[in-house]
């Protein structure tokens, strides 16, 4: 018996073989079409971090998120595109600073807190250090460096999750067809599919979760 292929740095199987979202931009509309593929190829440069602050968000979202090595999602340089052009979520919460100005200074804190525990920045620990470090964060007592561990933890993942889930190659992992306009979907309710749609290969499979889950 064979072994089934794997996603990108994780030990989870493909659950959607031979389906690649790219392949329906045909049936989307110009401007859908060139949103979409604004996101895929070099991933645009870095203007809202700075060269240290980049290198702490790639850490923390690579264990957020739980991606390493090649083909990742390019999720800094899409966040960054974000803060840079001030598309924030329209709010914050009001014990916090702007998400700009929390971003600058919740990075600083995660590296101070590297230096304390480690010798060494964020990006610069391995991941087990980091995942420890994130752990201590999230579950901790009282405020963390002068911040609401609850809304540091929202203000990372909302950024973390919003941007990984807008690029066609986390499309492709949860085999989302992308945007239904202007074609739409005919077969409507629960387990009907398309005749472009791939059936889940492995239903019962579910991602490791590395930080705040189980094992």
């Amino acid at each position: 018996m064979s072994t089934p292929p794997v996603q990108r740095g994780t030990s989870v199987p493909v659950r959607f073989p031979g389906f690649r979202v790219l392949d329906q931009a045909d049936h989307w509309d110009d401007a859908t079409r060139s949103v979409v593929l604004a996101r895929v190829g070099r991933p645009s440069d870095i203007r809202f971090f700075d060269v240290v602050e980049q290198a702490a968000a790639t850490a923390l979202f690579d264990e957020l998120l739980d991606q390493e090595g090649d083909g990742r999602v390019p999720v800094t340089a899409l966040v960054d595109a974000r803060l840079a052009e001030s598309q924030t979520d329209g709010w914050h919460y009001d014990s916090m600073p702007t998400d700009a100005d929390a971003w600058h200074q919740t990075l600083a804190a995660l590296d101070d807190d590297a230096r304390d525990a480690h010798g060494c920045t964020f990006a610069a620990c391995s991941r087990g250090e980091r995942h420890a470090l994130l752990e201590a964060i999230r579950t901790g007592d009282g405020d963390w460096r002068g911040f609401h561990r609850g809304q540091v933890w929202s203000l990372w993942t909302r950024y973390a999750c919003t941007a990984f889930y807008s690029h066609p190659d986390a499309w492709d992992e949860i085999g989302f067809d992308g945007p239904a306009y202007p074609r739409g979907y005919k077969n409507l309710g629960v387990g009907k599919r398309e005749p472009f749609e791939v059936p889940d290969a492995h239903p019962a499979e579910l991602p490791a979760t590395r930080v705040g889950g189980g094992s």
